[in-house]
């Protein structure tokens, strides 16, 4: 599935990564493409794409979101997140194929929903991407997951602790429930701060990617 979106390309013009931007709850790509000003100084060879989600918000009719939220009991949040879950993973296969890279060169970010559907989606994908980064998010379906996990990358969730929207405790939730199942799992709290990616955030999520780069690189010799 071919979801729309902005694209900011790689500073050397030959992608060696990509960054997937998920958005959140009544948003759309444009609100996540302008973290790529942040992260290329970190991955400059990644092509960083923020794909609309397929569907008109129910709350907020001029914005997206991947599934419905109007009523957020967590069976219901659960089922619609895995109906939204299969064609998310059918874009990201498209985009290894357009690009010619696959899961390990790729690194999913989420903000709000779109941190569910980063964790949704890339747990259960065959091979395991670089990284996962989920701001102010929470795990969907984490009573299934351990059924269905196929791969465990590392993830990092960052959240605010006087989130109104997304409750600070459910971060802390995904964190054990993820931890539980072998996932590495780093977690940075920013104290006071509401549902929005903070300065102190920003700069952790950046030394948890230079340390994917590195990884990735592999030691110095």
């Amino acid at each position: 599935m071919r979801f729309s979106g902005p694209r900011v390309a790689p500073i050397s013009g030959a992608a060696r990564q990509v960054v997937v931007l998920l958005h959140g709850f009544g948003a759309n790509g444009d609100d996540l493409i302008g973290l790529a000003e942040y992260f290329r100084a970190i991955l400059p060879d990644a092509l960083y794409v923020a794909p609309d989600a397929p569907n008109i918000c129910a709350l907020n009719p001029a914005g997206l979101e991947w599934f419905d939220l109007s009523e957020a009991n967590p069976d219901r949040v659960a089922k619609l997140a895995a109906a939204a879950r299969p064609a998310l993973a059918t874009y990201l296969e498209e985009l290894w194929i357009e690009t010619g890279l696959a899961a390990g060169e790729s690194v999913l970010i989420g903000f709000s929903q779109g941190a569910m559907m980063a964790l949704e989606v890339g747990l259960r994908l065959a091979h395991p991407v670089l990284g996962i980064v989920g701001f102010s998010g929470a795990l969907p379906g984490a009573a299934s997951l351990a059924s269905e996990i196929r791969s465990r990358p590392p993830v990092c969730l960052l959240h605010g602790s006087a989130d109104p929207v997304v409750p600070y405790a459910l971060g802390l939730a995904a964190r054990e429930a993820l931890q539980g199942l072998g996932v590495e799992v780093t977690f940075h709290s920013s104290p006071g701060a509401g549902h929005t990616i903070t300065p102190d955030g920003l700069d952790f999520a950046m030394g948890f990617l230079r340390r994917l780069a590195a990884a990735r690189e592999g030691p110095e010799t």
